[in-house]
């Protein structure tokens, strides 16, 4: 520890303009080694920055896949429940309106689904036969690879059971079953899911 009165030498020898020597010349060298430490731990050089933008540039790239399969599965849940939401829908003004109602699927490149009041009425564009529709263009990534017409009676329950198969670009499927009482219900088809049961 230095005295406080070499401290105040050395103030004074600063003050008069005369350069320091012996002790007080080192007592200025390690407060000036101390300064230009500092000022170098401070910044990222750029050989650090670089360094650090590869590591999250790899960390990226392993994430993306898993980022992408979630969000395929997300798009396939969402339309599954498009089209259980259309069949309750369904169901509920068949009973309302006490007349047949149907779910008019076509599967394919450029599939669709709606709900009718008439089996012929097509589901590719609007018409006055459906209540509301669904298309392929509203579900990116997702497909209708298998589904037929389901006929609802007046009571709001189905003439026979049927189903519909919807598929992501990954290839997991979803099934829809609508059973004989009008419920429908999702399962999984193939590939695992978080959300479903398998079939």
């Amino acid at each position: 520890m230095v005295p406080p009165s070499s401290l105040a030498n050395a103030c004074d020898v600063l003050a008069a303009g005369r350069p320091p020597t012996g002790r007080h010349s080192r007592l200025r060298g390690r407060k000036l080694d101390r300064d230009a430490h500092a000022q170098r731990s401070r910044g990222l050089t750029l050989i650090e920055l670089v360094i650090a933008l590869a590591v999250l540039a790899v960390l990226g790239t392993l994430a993306l896949p898993s980022l992408s399969a979630q969000l395929d599965q997300h798009r396939l849940g969402s339309a599954a429940e498009m089209l259980v939401a259309d069949i309750n829908e369904a169901r509920f003004e068949a009973a309302r309106q006490g007349r047949a109602m149907y779910i008019v699927m076509t599967p394919g490149s450029g599939w669709c689904w709606a709900v009718a009041v008439d089996p012929a009425c097509p589901c590719g564009q609007a018409q006055a036969c459906e209540l509301r529709s669904a298309r392929g263009a509203d579900h990116a990534g997702v497909a209708l690879v298998q589904g037929q017409t389901l006929h609802l009676q007046s009571t709001g329950q189905a003439e026979a059971p049927g189903s519909a198969v919807l598929e992501s670009r990954s290839g997991h499927q979803l099934r829809v079953d609508m059973q004989s009482l009008g419920r429908a219900r999702i399962c999984a088809a193939r590939g695992a899911s978080n959300r479903y049961g398998p079939c």
